[in-house]
């Protein structure tokens, strides 16, 4: 897509300094802009790229001011981070907005969807599956039956969402996730052999949650596994049957949660955490990267280590696991010295 100065200054409400007809087709960082790239200069610590950047356009605060000659064309906004988010933002919209069916797909004749859908080539839709206003759903894509998918949802290619699951509006589901797959519920016998226990819930997504790339919610084995409002779910996440995480909280990659743990709201989970089953863990939780979770945790805690710590207590305890062998050694000498004298 090509874009004008003019174009992109109507879009920000921004003020043209420089050619109003250049033309720009491709973003960059300031550093590394060439002709016909748009760029933004917002951290001080780049101001000197701007002097030399060949981008053809670059949205600046309204407050810079130029000490030499500059080639690029100047957007002035209230805020360049801002205005380059929502430039990005309305590129993503205008990239994304595709409607119609692809050949060859599959749609069950029970199957209902909204206007203005999108629909990949190679995907399935399954009996009584329905689908709101204005969704994206890209190729690939296998949608089984009795699924409901709210109002402007993405579901980008490859992703697999099994029968009964709810999804809400304005979700955002990646590329590779498996929503309702079964969760891992097996019972032994005397001789130690495994029979399986049928998962015959589902998996419930509220609205404006964002599940990334390769991440895998399992379905109830009984109930639902719910997700709920607003929770950003990085990529590579393993969640486990009946878990219920609270609204707007985010988890980073590679976590893995075990089944039945209750996640609070506004939560901040780091990557490689490790979440044992049957848990509650609070609102406002902060959990750092790497740790292991099994116990309850309480409202706004932050803890660390494996098993967790709170933060503070890791930290200073810290100080002694790597210098335990010099500490180990003086008490070595202290014993030896003691021995001596005796």
């Amino acid at each position: 897509m090509i874009f004008t100065a003019t174009q992109i200054a109507g879009i920000l409400n921004g003020e043209i300094e420089g050619d109003e007809t250049v033309e720009v087709s491709k973003l960059a960082k300031i550093e590394e802009g060439t002709k016909g790239s748009l760029t933004f200069l917002s951290n001080p610590k780049y101001t000197p790229y701007i002097y030399s950047t060949d981008a053809s356009i670059t949205i600046v605060d309204k407050t810079f001011e130029a000490e030499s000659n500059i080639k690029t064309t100047l957007i002035r906004v209230e805020d360049a981070y801002k205005a380059f988010s929502q430039l990005l933002d309305y590129y993503n919209m205008v990239k994304m907005n595709k409607t119609g069916i692809e050949q060859p797909s599959f749609i069950s004749d029970t199957a209902k969807y909204g206007d203005d859908m999108y629909l990949g080539a190679f995907s399935y839709l399954g009996d009584n599956v329905n689908i709101g206003q204005n969704a994206k759903i890209y190729p690939n894509v296998y949608i089984g039956d009795n699924v409901t998918i709210g109002d402007n949802a993405v579901v980008f290619a490859g992703a697999k969402i099994y029968s009964e699951t709810i999804i809400g509006n304005n979700c955002v589901i990646h590329s590779g996730v498996i929503v309702g797959a079964d969760g891992f519920g097996f019972t032994p016998n005397e001789k130690g052999e495994y029979s399986k226990v049928p998962q015959t819930g589902n998996v419930i997504i509220e609205d404006n949650v964002d599940v990334g790339a390769g991440t895998t919610i399992d379905r109830a084995t009984l109930g639902s596994t719910i997700i709920r409002k607003g929770v950003k779910l990085d990529n590579q996440i393993q969640i486990a049957h009946n878990v219920e995480i609270g609204e707007h909280t985010a988890i980073a990659a590679q976590t893995g949660i075990a089944g039945s743990t209750k996640i609070g709201k506004y939560c901040l989970i780091g990557g490689q955490v490790g979440i044992a089953g049957h848990l509650v863990i609070g609102n406002k939780v902060r959990i750092q990267a790497q740790s292991g979770i099994g116990r309850n945790i309480k409202d706004g805690e932050a803890i660390q280590g494996s098993p967790a710590l709170g933060y503070s207590d890791y930290n200073k305890s810290y100080v002694h696991f790597k210098n335990l062998p010099k500490i180990v050694d003086r008490v070595y000498k202290l014993e030896k010295k003691i021995n001596d004298n005796e």
